[in-house]
Formats: C-alpha cells, sequence, structure tokens
C-alpha cells in the first residue's frame, strides 16, 4: 500500500526542502571494504611511482586502480564480470578522452567531448546498475584526462599503466574469494531476512499505510537478494548454497505478504547465522521449499531485458547530464577558472532518480566541497613537507572518502575534495590559495548550472512508466488470482506467480517514488497506484496462506506451519 494519499488533480510544483539532506545515516555494514580495498589499489602504483620519480604518471594509475571501488555487493563469479567491464570502460573512456587531448587544445570542444562521455557513461552505469561510485569516478578520469597535455605517441603507454593498474585492481576486488567464498550472497540474504523482520515487527501497531516506507524496504532488499543469487552459477559445487539461500530468501518474501503469521526473532536469527561461517540454516519446510524453488526456476528461464532497451526509458537523464556538464564547463571557462572539469564532475555527480534527489545531491555536493577545501588548507602544509606524506595524505584521504560516504554523500566529499586537490600536485605542488579558489567557483558554478539544466529538461516520461507500471503489477495480480482459482494448479506455478507479483509490485513503488520527485510533471495516477498496490498485496498474502495448506508427500494432507 502507498502511503500516498490518492488524488487525480494536477500536479503542482513540488517543493524543494532541505529537512534530512545533511542528516547522517548508519554506516554500510561493509563500509570497510571498498574502503580497504581502495588504498590497496592505489598504495603500490602510487608508491612504486613514487620510488621511480614519476609521480606525474599517477593519474593514468589511479584511473585503473580506482575500478577496485566497484561490485563489492556482488557474488565474486559476477564481480570478476563486472570488474572487467568496469576496466574496460574506465580505459575506453580514457582512451577517447586522450585521443581528444592529443588531437586539438580547443577548450571548448574539449568541454564538449567531455559532456558527451559523461552522459554515455551516466546511461551505462545506470542501466547495467553498475551500482556505487557509478558513472562519477568514470566521469572524472575521463574529465581530468581531456585537460592533460598529450601526444599520440604517449597514448599507448598511459593506457598500457591503466591497463596494468586496473589489472591489479580486479586481483584487489577478488582477493577476499577464497576466505568467504559465498560473503556477498550471504551478506544480501541476511539483509531481506532483516528487512522482511523489520515489517513483520513493525506491522500491527498502527495504520497499515504507516508500515509502507518498511514494506517497500523490505521489498527492494527482498529483490536485491534475487539479483544477487540469480548471478550464481545454477550447477556446480556453488549450487548447493545458492539453493539453501534461495529458500531463506523465499521466507522473506512470505513474511512480506504474511507479517501476521511471521515470528520475526526466527527471521532474525536466521539473519545472524549467515553473518559467520557457520552453515546455512534449513528452513524445515522442505516440501514446500522445493515447490517454491519451481518459481526461481521459472524467472531463471525468462529471457533477460535487452540493453537497448533498458537505456531507453534513460533518455532524459543522459540529456540532463550532457546538457548540464556542458553548460558548467562552459561556464567555467567564461569565468576563466583553469580547469573546467572541476565544474563537469560536479555538475554529472549531480544526476540522481529524478530531481527531487538530484536537488538534494547538489546541496550535499556543496557542502562537502567546500568543507573539504577548508580541510585541504589545513593539510597542504603536512602534504608539501615531501612527497612522501603527499602520497600517504592521498591514502589517507581516500579510505576516509569510502568509510564516510555511506554515511552521506557530503561527508564522503569532505575527503573526496582534498584528495582531487592533492592528485592534481602531483606533477608539481601549486598555489593552495589558487587551488581553493578555483575549486570552490567550481563547485557552486557546476552545482548551480547542473541543476539549473535539471530543471529544464523534464522527465516526461515518468507518468508514462507509472501507468505502465500499474498495468503490470495488474496483469501479475490477474494472474496470481486465476492460479488461485484453480483446485490444483500446476506444480510451482503459483509460486511462480507470486513472485512475479512480488516484483512488479516493487517495481511499481520504485517507479511511483522516482516520478513523484519530478517538477513540473503531469498529474500521476495517484488512485490507480493506491488501488493497485492494495489489491497486489492482498493477493500475495492469499497466496501465501493457500501455499500453507498442501498436500503432504506422505499419506494423507496436513496444515503447514506459514511461520517462517
Amino acid at each position: 500500500m502507498s502511503s500516498a494519499t490518492p488524488t487525480s488533480g494536477t500536479s503542482p510544483v513540488r517543493r524543494l526542502s532541505l529537512t534530512g539532506v545533511l542528516r547522517l545515516r548508519r554506516p554500510s555494514e561493509i563500509w570497510f571494504k571498498p574502503a580497504l580495498s581502495s588504498v590497496a589499489a592505489v598504495a603500490p602504483p602510487n608508491l612504486l611511482l613514487l620510488a621511480l620519480g614519476r609521480l606525474d604518471l599517477a593519474m593514468y594509475t589511479m584511473a585503473g586502480s580506482l575500478c577496485a571501488l566497484y561490485a563489492h555487493n556482488r557474488p565474486y563469479a559476477a564481480r570478476a564480470r563486472t570488474l572487467a567491464w568496469v576496466v574496460l570502460g574506465m580505459i575506453g573512456g580514457l582512451a577517447v578522452a586522450l585521443v581528444t587531448a592529443s588531437l586539438t587544445r580547443d577548450a571548448v570542444v574539449l568541454v564538449t567531448v567531455g559532456a558527451l562521455l559523461a552522459a554515455v557513461q551516466k546511461a551505462l552505469c545506470d542501466a547495467t546498475r553498475v551500482g556505487p561510485p557509478g558513472n562519477v569516478v568514470l566521469t572524472f578520469i575521463s574529465s581530468a584526462a581531456l585537460f592533460v597535455p598529450q601526444s599520440l605517441g604517449q597514448i599507448p603507454g598511459h593506457l598500457a599503466l591503466a591497463a596494468a593498474a586496473g589489472v591489479w585492481a580486479w586481483l584487489v576486488g577478488m582477493a577476499p574469494a577464497p576466505v568467504r567464498p559465498h560473503g556477498p550472497e550471504r551478506r544480501a540474504t541476511a539483509q531481506a531476512l532483516n528487512a522482511a523482520a523489520a515489517y513483520a515487527a513493525a506491522h500491527g501497531t498502527g495504520a497499515d499505510e504507516d508500515h509502507a516506507p518498511a514494506r517497500a524496504a523490505g521489498y527492494a532488499a527482498v529483490q536485491a537478494a534475487w539479483q544477487t543469487l540469480l548471478a550464481l552459477p545454477t550447477t556446480g559445487a556453488r549450487a548447493a548454497t545458492r539453493h539453501a539461500l534461495e529458500r531463506l530468501v523465499v521466507r522473506a518474501e512470505v513474511a512480506l505478504a504474511a507479517p501476521a503469521d511471521t515470528d520475526p526473532e526466527r527471521l532474525r536469527a536466521w539473519a545472524h547465522a549467515l553473518r559467520g561461517a557457520d552453515r546455512i540454516p534449513r528452513t524445515g519446510d522442505a516440501p514446500a521449499d522445493a515447490d517454491e524453488l519451481l518459481g526461481v526456476d521459472a524467472e531463471l528461464a525468462a529471457r533477460p531485458v535487452p540493453l537497448w532497451r533498458r537505456l531507453g526509458p534513460l533518455a532524459p537523464i543522459a540529456a540532463r547530464t550532457a546538457l548540464g556538464c556542458a553548460l558548467a564547463g562552459y561556464a567555467s571557462l567564461a569565468l576563466g577558472i583553469g580547469r573546467p572539469y572541476w565544474a563537469l564532475v560536479t555538475a554529472a555527480a549531480l544526476y540522481q532518480a529524478n530531481l527531487t534527489l538530484t536537488w538534494s545531491r547538489a546541496v550535499q555536493r556543496v557542502v562537502g566541497n567546500l568543507a573539504g577545501v577548508l580541510l585541504f588548507a589545513a593539510i597542504a602544509p603536512l602534504a608539501h613537507l615531501g612527497q612522501a606524506l603527499l602520497v600517504l595524505c592521498c591514502l589517507a584521504l581516500n579510505f576516509g572518502a569510502e568509510a564516510l560516504i555511506t554515511r552521506n554523500y557530503w561527508l564522503g566529499s569532505v575527503c573526496v575534495t582534498p584528495m582531487a586537490l592533492l592528485v592534481t600536485e602531483f606533477a608539481g605542488y601549486q598555489a593552495t590559495g589558487d587551488l581553493m579558489t578555483e575549486r570552490a567557483v567550481d563547485t557552486v558554478v557546476g552545482a548551480l548550472v547542473g541543476f539549473l539544466a535539471a530543471v529544464v529538461v523534464t522527465n516526461r516520461r515518468a507518468g508514462n512508466r507509472v501507468e505502465e507500471a500499474v498495468t503490470a503489477a495488474d496483469r501479475a495480480r490477474e494472474r496470481a488470482a486465476r492460479l488461485l482459482a484453480e483446485p490444483a494448479p500446476a506444480p510451482g506455478a503459483l509460486e511462480a506467480a507470486r513472485r512475479g507479483l512480488a516484483v512488479a509490485l516493487t517495481d511499481l513503488r520504485a517507479t511511483a517514488d522516482g516520478a513523484a520527485g519530478e517538477w513540473w510533471g503531469r498529474a500521476l495516477p495517484q488512485e490507480r497506484v493506491v488501488l493497485a498496490e492494495r489489491s497486489g498485496h492482498r493477493t500475495l498474502a492469499e497466496a501465501v496462506r493457500r501455499q500453507a495448506v498442501r498436500p503432504d508427500r506422505g499419506a494423507g494432507t496436513r496444515t503447514e506451519d506459514v511461520r517462517p
């Protein structure tokens, strides 16, 4: 059920609030993994270049090293593929930037190419759901490389440095696999169980609409767990672990559909058991699990959505990125700033799923960057004592950025900003005051111009996607309802329909929330959204209770306890 009030009037201009924008959250459970991986990937190449007296080449090795920030939430087989694609994408963007820089020094052309690269990187990262840090790191590297003097003869060597560091980053990202080979999938399953337990525990303490956010968070965690598990092999040694975890995710889904029949403490106990290296707990309902997992097999048999179809809905976001980055870079040039790519990257970092989230990110970016400029003023005297201290300060800030950014984006930016400023001094020390002024101005210019571009480029397709999501949810509910009306549906058919309905309702809530955050959007079908969610969740609960009463595989029949 939605917490939104059903309405069908014209859509007003939505107020852009500052409430909660800078509020700190609990840190990510694995905050230390990207932080340590970043240091482990960046330190050896930088220290080697320091020993060789060629810190001026550090930008190229950092292009590959920063790939270690990606894919920490993915199983290792999927992580290997994702990291490989990230490294290739990083090198591809760097190659385009270096070739462009070698062919022209026209700043307007360089900004234009940087903006187009940023739009492509944004669209591809969102379409493939590569996860944080998304397109920002890719755009930072390619945009900075555009403004480094280059010749065609130097490009192969520079790309080789990036590729070598990228291979090292890949090895760093895969390093935990021998120690905890099932860590990512166990962690994703535990998060789904805890989210379902939180909703089940809160259910019944007030109006059902009051718990809609907890339920939406639960379904999102369950969907994330399924995406993680479906990336695992279906055969071989890892298949047994996968099937055991699938049974637990099914129990989390059941808890979300029928919270009144759920024991939250049991879910939490299962989640706690998954945190360590103990055996995966059993649900104690093997016949039920066998039928329910047929729904997973049905999902595996479905064809994935082609990449070009996933790119289509992202066209407005890509257009915002291209226009905003270009205008921010041009504005910086007009002000005489020597590094317009800072304004370009600031704009690229703003664009989120809708305008409301983009506004929040703009505020966080400005606050974090300006605080980071002040931190740079305090650190610079120490870093200027020697190149070794310069490298060590960058490593410390690198760790701090990844450790803090999950608390809130602005807090991580406090460390990212001085780190980026210190990296510019690898080729030689610069005037601290000039760097601070240029970075502060570019931050404000990039955020202001980038946000104005987001206001201009409206996402008129958002309303259409809500209509499509409502229709998909209604069809999924009707399919499940038809199977519920049958006295003996085919094995696994009802479970497949239930899982399909759960996915459709999750997509509907995410789509509706995204569209609601757009400015000057057309009126959304809020009544249809609320009715589709209410009827869909009732059907989910009915399906769970129907499956709780099933013929035993032995003699006679018995009633199974639906408590997961």
